[in-house]
């Protein structure tokens, strides 16, 4: 009795294409890991600890898939048993959509850590485990010649990784910014499931027909059902965008949301009215330089609603305003649900700010004010060293340069921030916005970085015409500086070392001290 292995026979048709059936499945899981950064973000943000989850759940799932596979290829190997996995990954596909109208699915009082993997496993872990069953399937069906087994698998796991390539460049340049998140998963299920119907009930005519009528109308009830419409009222290659109306102290305000986090209230009726103690501080300092240059030139980075930016051009109109907002999307949403005038004279550059400052200088403003940090989400690149320095050459000689941030209780991310700023302007000063930060789970801080001190006589004048001088008032003393600086080790964020994500971890678990 013979031990020899005896691979198996696929049927021969015009079905039997197992390089294209590889990149196909492949493509698939690389979509569903580019989509996962977008759907999970407006529940739990994007950060290094989201794309940490994301990419650990996934490479899960096809490591368990692949083992799995093997195992099931070698004692069911056969097109229908393909065509059930395909049908399976097609069902398991759409269960992202389900988990993603849940919300939290861990209760509130555990960490977000814990929540982005729970939701990244619940969303996507199943479907990438059963398409990472497919290449071993296919690999067993694909060799008919043992002399040939290292080429003819080498050739399936080449077009696997081409189709990755393919899936995650069409994704993350093409697919989400055209049909958005929802119709992008539903596109994913209906084709797994046409390849399933195809292989279950072999490469007949009638087969391809039958799958046609399925996804077809699979298709038509998704749309008229509306289970194709995201829950993000516009989605682009950054962010899912909403926007609520609510009131704030009896004021009616909308409010824009940019995955899970504020970024803007903006009241529709009276462009004067500010919400965010951060913004008051903005305010008071614009009132601040034009009192000492008349006609100050201000640019903003970060646009969101455009709240401040429409606050300067009625309480400034001779003043040049200028916003550098990453995401043209964000910019157009503000004209056509938060009442930005496009008559305004706010000039607009959809651009990262770090690719804008990296030109040299067209123009020297006289204030400059950051406004691209909210919460957790910080891009870390606008927070080192070298962009410190190329905002610093953008600077008039006696030029402002004011950031909001928001960190934890143990203040890690300021006091980085801070002696980072130090390394670049003369006089660095700190607004804490909260006196009791240190108890809190999470608190603002506006820094203001010059090269010239500023006139504090003057700046306790400056209050925006709320009759409340905040930014003076919220100044941190002296022996408070000294002590956030003497408390831990100094770090200087550079584009080499720059720990934020670790440095607001503090943040993202809602530790208080005791």
């Amino acid at each position: 009795m013979s031990n020899e292995v005896v691979p198996a026979k696929p049927a021969r048709n015009w079905l039997w294409q197992p390089n294209l059936i590889v990149f196909i499945s492949s493509g698939c899981i690389m979509i569903l890991e580019l989509v996962a950064g977008r759907m999970i973000a407006p529940h739990v943000g994007s950060s290094l600890y989201t794309w940490t989850s994301i990419i650990g759940v996934v490479l899960a799932g096809i490591m368990i898939g692949n083992y799995l596979g093997g195992r099931f290829a070698d004692r069911w190997a056969s097109l229908r048993f393909l065509g059930g996995i395909y049908l399976l990954a097609a069902l398991t596909s759409l269960v992202a959509l389900w988990v993603d109208r849940l919300g939290r699915v861990t209760p509130n009082d555990w960490s977000i850590l814990v929540e982005i993997v729970a939701i990244t496993t619940a969303m996507f872990f199943v479907p990438c485990t059963i398409l990472g069953m497919i290449s071993p399937i296919v690999a067993k069906l694909a060799v008919s010649d043992l002399a040939k087994t290292g080429s003819t698998v080498g050739k399936i796991y080449a077009a696997g990784a081409l189709g990755s390539i393919v899936g995650t460049f069409a994704t993350g340049f093409v697919l989400i910014s055209w049909f958005g998140t929802y119709t992008i998963i539903w596109g994913v299920a209906l084709v797994l499931a046409a390849l399933g119907i195809i292989f279950l009930f072999g490469a007949r005519w009638q087969s391809a027909v039958v799958a046609l009528v399925i996804v077809g109308g699979a298709a038509w009830l998704a749309t008229d059902q509306g289970w194709r419409i995201s829950p993000c009222m516009r989605e682009t290659n950054y962010y899912c965008i909403k926007s609520y109306d609510e009131e704030q102290a009896g004021e009616p305000v909308r409010l824009l949301v940019l995955d899970h986090l504020v970024h803007s209230y903006v009241s529709l009726a009276n462009p004067k009215s500010l919400v965010y103690g951060y913004e008051k501080i903005y305010a008071e300092m614009a009132e601040y330089r034009t009192r000492t240059k008349k006609s100050p030139d201000v640019l903003m980075i970060g646009g969101g609603g455009y709240t401040f930016a429409r606050y300067m051009q009625v309480t400034y109109p001779d003043n040049a305003m200028h916003v550098v907002e990453i995401d043209p999307g964000v910019t157009e949403f503000a004209y056509e649900h938060l009442a930005l005038p496009r008559a305004m004279k706010i000039v607009t550059t959809n651009e990262d700010a770090r690719m804008f400052f990296a030109r040299p200088p067209t123009k020297k403003y006289d204030l400059i004010l950051g406004d691209a940090f909210n919460h957790y989400s910080v891009p870390y690149h606008l927070t080192t060293k070298e962009f410190n320095d190329r905002v610093r050459q953008w600077l008039a000689d006696d030029g402002l340069y004011v950031v909001n941030i928001i960190d934890g209780p143990y203040g890690e991310f300021v006091r980085a921030y801070y002696h980072t700023l130090q390394q670049t302007f003369k006089y660095v000063y700190l607004d804490e916005g909260n006196g009791g930060w240190r108890n809190a789970s999470r608190s603002f801080f506006v820094l203001i970085g010059s090269d010239k001190p500023l006139d504090l006589a003057l700046l306790a004048t400056c209050e925006a015409g709320d009759g409340d001088a905040l930014t003076s008032r919220l100044l941190a003393s002296q022996e408070e500086l000294t002590r956030l600086q003497t408390e831990a080790p100094l770090i200087t964020l550079t584009d080499q070392y720059v720990p934020v994500d670790q440095m607001l971890a503090s943040v993202f678990v809602d530790v208080v001290p005791k």
